[in-house]
Parts: structure tokens; C-alpha cells; sequence
């Protein structure tokens, strides 16, 4: 009976953020859908089959309609983080949609490559994928990034998921932080002061990379957040 419950329970989830989907791009049918998250209306038969949203799918209504992943999935506000797009609508719901406490957090990942289109060279929040990150993880100001190079292994692997805290810029000496950098894009470094040359050490944790030099008058417009967690094989 348990099990019976718990599938219906799946299919009424899967069934609201759809329905969520279509109020919030005006669109009636599947085929309209799928032509505008550029899929197979197939690929919807499966999804629903499966009773779960892909990421991509997040991803692409994010990057069109800046609709909320959280809000597709679960009915929590805002339904748009940042503005309100062109071709979007805002859904009311009732009130009691809103008051289940997530347990996870549909959280984007950005890239850390210096690929503004706008800036060559100067690195932007640019979402490639979602991450469901738990409760106790999440906090105001987190920035999710994927690990794109080797220099911080094997504290961190390539492809690791990394948890910045944006909030947190104040330099502690030792401690793991992210940086923008010119033309580098976003990089990952063990930061250390240099009180006698007035400057930080950006130091990789794989000795294959040699030590990088910033001066302390211009630290603070670079630093991004202190790393506070990590994702990763084992």
C-alpha cells in the first residue's frame, strides 16, 4: 500500500511541474513543448515514464523564461529568479503549494570558463547544469561551480562540484577560495598572505603547478567566496 502511495505521489509531482510548465509558457500541448525545449515529444512520454524533470530541461527554461528549477519542481517562490522574461507568465497557486520545506535545493552550476560573449575574456555566471544540493548544505549567497582543471587535485578532482560561499571574502590564510581572474576565467586556490611583500600566494594543491603572485591592494575585487564544501568520487 506504502509503495502504491509512494508512485502516485511521484506521478502527482510530475504531473504539477508540467502543468507548471505549461502555465508559465503558455503553451497547451506537448508538441509546443517539445519544440521549444528543442527535445522529441517522445522524450516527454519518457520523462513522464520515469516521473522525473531532466536537468536540461531546467536548464533551457532557466535560460529562456528565468524560470525558479525549485519552482517548476515544488511549487516554491520565486517563480523567476531575476526578472520576469518576454513570453513568460506568473502562475498563482494556492497558498498551501508553498508551505512544503524542501529537503534538497535544485541549485545551478556554473561554469568556470572565462566565455562572456559580451567581455572575451572576463568570466560570467553561465549555467551548464542543476545540482540537487541538501538542506544542510545550502545557505544564503552559495555559488555552485564545476571543477574544470586538475591544479587542485587531489583535494579537489577535476569535475568535482564546489560550494563557494559569496559571503564569506574575508581572507583567512590557508583556507580554500575562488577567484576571477583576467582571461584565466574562475580558478580555485589555497590562498596564503605574504604580509612582508604585501601580497597573497594563489597556491595549487598538485605541485605540477607553480605558485601565483596578487598583490593585497588588489585581492579584494578578485575574490569570489570561500570554499565550503566539496562533491566527488571517491
Amino acid at each position: 500500500m506504502d509503495n502504491e502511495k509512494t508512485l502516485q505521489d511521484m506521478i502527482n509531482r510530475f504531473d504539477e511541474a508540467f502543468d507548471r510548465i505549461k502555465k508559465a509558457t503558455g503553451m497547451r500541448t506537448q508538441v509546443e513543448i517539445a519544440k521549444m525545449l528543442d527535445i522529441r515529444q517522445s522524450s516527454i512520454s519518457d520523462a513522464k515514464r520515469r516521473q522525473s524533470i531532466p536537468d536540461s530541461w531546467l536548464i533551457k527554461l532557466y535560460q529562456i523564461y528565468n524560470l525558479n528549477p525549485n519552482w517548476i519542481l515544488d511549487g516554491e517562490m520565486p517563480q523567476f529568479l531575476g526578472e520576469q522574461r518576454g513570453g513568460a507568465f506568473p502562475v498563482k497557486e494556492p497558498a498551501e503549494a508553498y508551505g512544503r520545506k524542501a529537503k534538497h535545493h535544485q541549485m545551478p552550476v556554473y561554469s568556470m570558463a572565462p566565455d562572456n560573449t559580451d567581455q572575451p575574456g572576463v568570466w560570467q555566471e553561465r549555467p551548464v547544469e542543476f545540482l540537487s544540493v541538501p538542506e544542510q548544505l545550502h545557505r544564503q549567497g552559495l555559488l555552485v561551480v564545476r571543477m574544470d582543471e586538475n591544479d587542485m587535485e587531489p583535494v579537489i578532482q577535476r569535475g568535482a562540484y564546489v560550494g563557494i560561499d559569496k559571503d564569506k571574502k574575508t581572507v583567512r590564510s590557508g583556507a580554500l577560495y575562488a577567484l576571477d581572474m583576467p582571461v584565466e576565467g574562475l580558478i580555485i586556490k589555497k590562498v596564503l598572505h605574504d604580509a612582508e611583500n604585501a601580497r597573497l600566494v594563489l597556491r595549487s594543491e598538485n605541485p605540477k603547478f607553480t605558485d601565483q603572485m596578487l598583490p593585497a591592494d588588489n585581492a579584494a575585487e578578485r575574490i569570489v567566496g570561500r570554499v565550503i564544501w566539496v562533491m566527488q568520487a571517491v
